[in-house]
């Protein structure tokens, strides 16, 4: 099949990791705009913010104070969705409701006590501190007996829900593997006992062969736009080695997480010129304490943002009935991505 057909047809693409389809709709991607516009967001010029919760030596919404922190803080969430010490109960009748108490931990991780840096902002020295926090996390969390994925992500500005533009993430371990891993899971399974081979690393072979869909790569990681991508610039992280998880990363890879991240981070900000709202999450192997083999180390950034700083995108009709649509292809919205700076817009008006 001639490939550049499906950049002016409407198909669909297949998600290996999920089983799910997305519907792409390059020919719209023309039509003009007449929905709602939205002032695009300022960052913050506060180094620190005495109404901020998170800086450091403020005090929290339940009362307790941060400590003077310099570099990386960790605590438990003063309001947890999950409870270590949930009672075992559970409801099924005749299998139509069905219901089961979740145990589990939450805790926030702040990444700096600047109130006014983030990700692409930060000293890779400093985002790296947070690679290393996000490790000692996920292993002594995972070493907990009833705890059997955890959970590290962040939700970037207001419009993804976070509740404070202090640079943190949340990590939320808990006592079963959620539905988007353990679909991932099954698929990286059957993958391997079916071609006796990572689906990952086979996929990101196909990827660096193709060189379409890479936003920027070093030694250790690459950065790509997935073929199957629902959202805009919507991106996948890959570690060029087969790896499970963070803890098993070693320090040189630990070191190039960090830049690439922040690599990537920068373009997304350069992308509109405005902080760029985000979701992004890792997915790595289980602590159930059995082996897998399976898994390979990634992360996940899903932007909702359309084609502007002011032009946003939801999940509605179609897509909620249906299926996820897209008319941006992700060649498109990669080539985009590449080709923007790797200077952080502010700083390059400095």
């Amino acid at each position: 099949m001639d490939e550049s057909i499906l950049s002016r047809t409407p198909h669909r693409r297949l998600n290996p990791l999920t089983q799910e389809w997305v519907l792409v709709s390059p020919h719209r991607a023309k039509r003009p705009w007449q929905g709602k516009i939205e002032a695009a967001p300022a960052e913050s010029t506060l180094t620190y913010d005495p109404d901020c919760y998170l800086c450091p030596g403020n005090t929290r919404a339940a009362g307790v104070r941060n400590p003077p922190y310099k570099a990386t803080y960790v605590f438990e969430n003063d309001f947890p969705a999950l409870l270590p010490n949930a009672a075992p109960s559970a409801v099924d009748d005749n299998g139509l409701i069905v219901a089961r108490t979740e145990a589990g931990m939450t805790r926030v991780l702040c990444f700096t006590p600047r109130h006014d840096l983030t990700i692409p902002r930060m000293p890779v020295a400093d985002v790296l501190r947070v690679v290393e926090a996000w490790t000692v996390q996920y292993y002594e969390l995972g070493c907990m007996p009833f705890i059997r994925h955890v959970q590290i992500f962040e939700n970037r500005g207001a419009l993804m829900g976070a509740s404070n533009p202090h640079p943190h993430c949340q990590i939320w371990a808990e006592a079963e593997l959620p539905n988007i891993p353990a679909r991932e899971q099954n698929s990286l399974r059957e993958y391997r006992e079916r071609q006796g081979s990572c689906l990952l690393c086979r996929y990101l072979e196909l990827e660096l062969a193709r060189q379409e869909r890479i936003v920027c790569a070093n030694d250790g990681f690459v950065a790509l736009v997935p073929y199957w991508a629902v959202w805009p610039f919507e991106t996948l992280v890959l570690s060029r080695r087969h790896t499970p998880n963070l803890a098993e990363l070693n320090d040189t890879e630990k070191s190039q997480l960090a830049d690439i991240l922040r690599r990537l981070t920068i373009r997304y900000d350069n992308l509109f010129e405005s902080p760029f709202p985000y979701s992004m999450g890792f997915h790595q192997s289980p602590t159930d304490g059995e082996p897998h083999a399976e898994w390979h180390l990634h992360a996940h950034y899903v932007p909702p943002l359309l084609r502007s700083a002011t032009v946003r995108k939801f999940m509605v009709g179609y897509e909620l009935l249906a299926t996820p649509q897209r008319d941006l292809t992700p060649e498109s919205a990669a080539e985009r991505l590449r080709g923007l700076s790797k200077t952080h817009y502010l700083d390059r008006k400095s």
